[in-house]
């Protein structure tokens, strides 16, 4: 089931575009996380799955479009990463936010997902975060999504309408599709 990522990532949400959401969300993150506010940990650990590729696409390793630690990961107590993760896996592959999941569809869970919340599902886009109370996880994952979906629609209005989109590069300046 290995595919291009690029063939069929998202053209507007790419990992620029993740980096940058990331980037506008951490100084209420790293508030959050100093202080205490959003849990005891002092560290938070987000995953952020690429909107364009589903589970029918790639596997999940592939489909993982960024990911980013906050805090010294050496000081870490829990393996957050790995909690992140398969908060974000289970989102991306049953197409909704973890809670929901545990709480009102628990029958979709398989024998190796996680039932710990925290990850999201907004509107295509899957989040799993870890480290914060999960209702904390939850408002991040949610802001991060928000963040990646505003930047992907001033992308999208930023370029002409057209029957191909093409694809962003590292800096998300646009270029012409590959041949």
């Amino acid at each position: 089931m290995s595919k291009a990522h690029g063939a069929l990532g998202s053209a507007l949400a790419d990992k620029s575009a993740a980096k940058q959401a990331v980037d506008l969300a951490l100084p209420m993150i790293e508030k959050g996380i100093a202080s205490r506010t959003l849990g005891e940990s002092g560290f938070l650990y987000i995953v952020i799955m690429d909107p364009g590729l589903r589970p029918e696409h790639c596997d999940f390793e592939q489909a993982i479009l960024y990911e980013h630690a906050v805090g010294d990961r050496d000081a870490w107590d829990a393996d957050y990463a790995r909690y992140a993760r398969e908060k974000a896996r289970v989102c991306w592959r049953v197409q909704r936010s973890g809670h929901e999941l545990r709480y009102m569809a628990a029958h979709l869970l398989r024998a190796v997902e996680t039932g710990v919340w925290g990850g999201v599902w907004a509107d295509g886009i899957a989040v799993g975060v870890s480290g914060a109370d999960p209702w904390f996880d939850e408002a991040i994952g949610t802001a991060v999504a928000g963040f990646l979906r505003a930047i992907a629609k001033q992308r999208a209005l930023q370029m002409a309408e057209r029957l191909e989109l093409g694809r962003h590069d590292n800096h998300g300046s646009h270029q012409l599709p590959l041949t």
